[in-house]
């Protein structure tokens, strides 16, 4: 497939993701957003809907001031005038070009039902609506983006009506026609169908566009069903934020369109590349700022894309990495991961233990002691699969007869106690004995439950030692129980991560109840991070 004529690329991450349960963005997380966009290769960002919104409103007024695109240009969203005004004496089109934003996206009903039910008018003024209002902001000199809200449900309902809408639009001045799957309930087929006779109607030079929701699951397939029948400009956010469940990931879309396809979608400039190779590193950026955490299993650039657990495709990947993969991970920013896990065989062993630094290879002996305890260590709870620090423990403990011995434990404690009734605040207090360079140590520590307060206690007396614990925190904690048929006899997963404010590691620890398996997970993480920063033995 080549491309005949320009292709556009836009994004959607600050007005439609933004309306995803739970996403809150200020205008300090769009003005961040937006260089990372740009940075990308995008090349239009929707900020939000000026004049409806007062921090949209705000977004665009600092916008121009403070934002300096390369590749994108800002599109203002907003809607056509309402039915029996005029468009120039609409304050909410008037809002639009106040906005400065050199684009604007137009969203219009392009589903008779919803003109007369949901605007109670007419066909025939709906119609009047999207002309008039596109041709006030082609003569205020913007470009105009008409998202044709509904579009695919209205075409199959009254695909006259639907299609008169698209022509109104590109009569009166519109650069694109974007069709919408606002319900997000198409399927490829059915979009390829109604996309191809379209075409047939707006001639080879219009621009359609494709904006898909992905309550059926198949937003992104349905995106590139448009592009092969011939749309030219495609509609997204990152990571697939929006509404209900989201809209099509427009990072999948990109790569799914420059690699599969061979388009070369995304812009670029010598100063900033951007591009694909950027693609895993923005998604993540993005993800901080709107504090939505980062999906695992998303293609292309979640954790787990190119993650591999089966002994049967270690084998095969330890030969040649592209047998069971895609792609090079590199393309897009990511990396191959090697999962250890009771399925795992000598091979993923030898290849993870590359990954984290150690050379395996002729050692068939060692590989075969550390497989069958991790599928030992499996069968009692354990698993490593997102704990690379204490597999990596694991390893050296086999490779060099011993863990490293940084302190001995001599006893710990750990109490709740409340005083009063239900509602009264409780107070969680430790004590930790230990021995470490060459002295007794007996710590007490405070939190506010008991793992916290053994946390403290730890590295509150190993600082005395080790001063280089200072910067280490614990940042997540996860409990698993397990055989949960027992009961409260169940055994206990813990995993946590911890960082020393360069980089994280996590750790795993399992036990007869929740202290102790979060001490396990808290002293080999404590091990690990010494060991990590350089830090001997005292």
């Amino acid at each position: 497939m080549s491309l005949t004529s320009p292709f556009h690329v836009y994004d959607t991450t600050l007005r439609d993701g933004a309306q995803q349960e739970g996403m809150n963005l200020s205008v300090a997380d769009k003005l961040a957003i937006a260089p990372l966009l740009d940075e990308l290769g995008v090349g239009f960002i929707e900020g939000g809907w000026p004049g409806a919104v007062p921090k949209d409103t705000e977004f665009f007024k600092r916008a121009a001031k403070e934002l300096d695109l390369r590749n994108a240009e800002l599109a203002a969203f907003g809607s056509t005038r309402k039915a029996g005004t005029r468009a120039a004496d609409d304050p909410q089109v008037r809002a639009l070009v106040d906005s400065e934003a050199p684009v604007v996206a137009l969203v219009a009903k392009s589903d008779l039902r919803h003109a007369e039910r949901a605007l109670r008018t007419t066909g025939e003024e709906n119609l009047a609506m999207w002309s008039d209002t596109v041709r006030f902001l082609v003569r205020e000199g913007r470009r105009v983006v008409v998202d044709a809200e509904h579009f695919f449900d209205g075409y199959r309902f009254d695909p006259a009506y639907s299609t008169a809408a698209v022509l109104a639009a590109f009569e009166a001045g519109a650069e694109v026609v974007a069709l919408c799957d606002t319900n997000g309930g198409m399927v490829p087929a059915w979009v390829a169908e109604i996309v191809t006779e379209l075409r047939d109607k707006v001639g080879p030079d219009a621009i359609l566009g494709m904006h898909a929701h992905n309550d059926s699951g198949c937003a992104v397939a349905n995106t590139l069903a448009a592009v092969e029948a011939g749309c030219t400009h495609v509609q997204g956010t990152v990571n697939g934020y929006g509404e209900r469940t989201g809209n099509a990931d427009l990072l999948s879309i990109v790569a799914n369109l420059e690699l599969k396809y061979g388009l070369p979608v995304l812009a670029r400039d010598d100063e900033h590349p951007g591009g694909l190779a950027e693609l895993t590193r923005i998604a993540h950026a993005i993800a901080e700022i709107t504090n939505i955490s980062p999906f695992a299993r998303q293609p292309y650039v979640g954790a787990s894309a190119f993650a591999h657990k089966a002994g049967l495709h270690a084998s095969a990947i330890k030969v040649d990495p592209d047998l069971y993969q895609h792609i090079d991970p590199a393309r897009v920013g990511n990396d191959m991961r090697m999962l250890v896990s009771d399925m795992a065989g000598r091979a993923s062993i030898e290849l993870k233990g590359r990954e984290l630094g150690f050379d395996l290879s002729g050692r068939p002996e060692l590989l075969s002691r550390v497989t069958d305890r991790v599928k030992a260590a499996e069968a009692e709870g354990y698993t490593y699969e997102a704990a690379d620090a204490s597999f990596e423990l694991l390893l050296v403990e086999e490779i060099d007869g011993r863990r490293p011995q940084y302190f001995s434990v001599e006893s710990w404690r750990s109490i709740v106690e409340r005083v009063g009734g239900r509602g009264a605040p409780a107070t969680a207090e430790a004590t930790v004995k230990l021995h470490a360079g060459g002295e007794r140590i007996v710590t007490t520590g405070e939190g506010n439950g008991p793992v916290n307060a053994l946390d403290h206690a730890l590295r509150q007396g190993l600082m005395r030692v080790y001063p280089e614990l200072e910067p280490f925190e614990l940042i997540d904690f996860k409990v698993r129980i397990l055989d949960s048929m027992q009961g409260t006899d169940a055994v206990t997963r813990v995993l946590i991560e911890m960082t020393d404010g360069q980089t994280s590691w996590s750790t795993v620890g399992v036990g007869p109840n929740l202290l102790e398996a979060s001490w396990e997970a808290l002293t080999d993480a404590t091990i690990w991070g010494l060991r990590n920063a350089g830090v001997g033995p005292r």
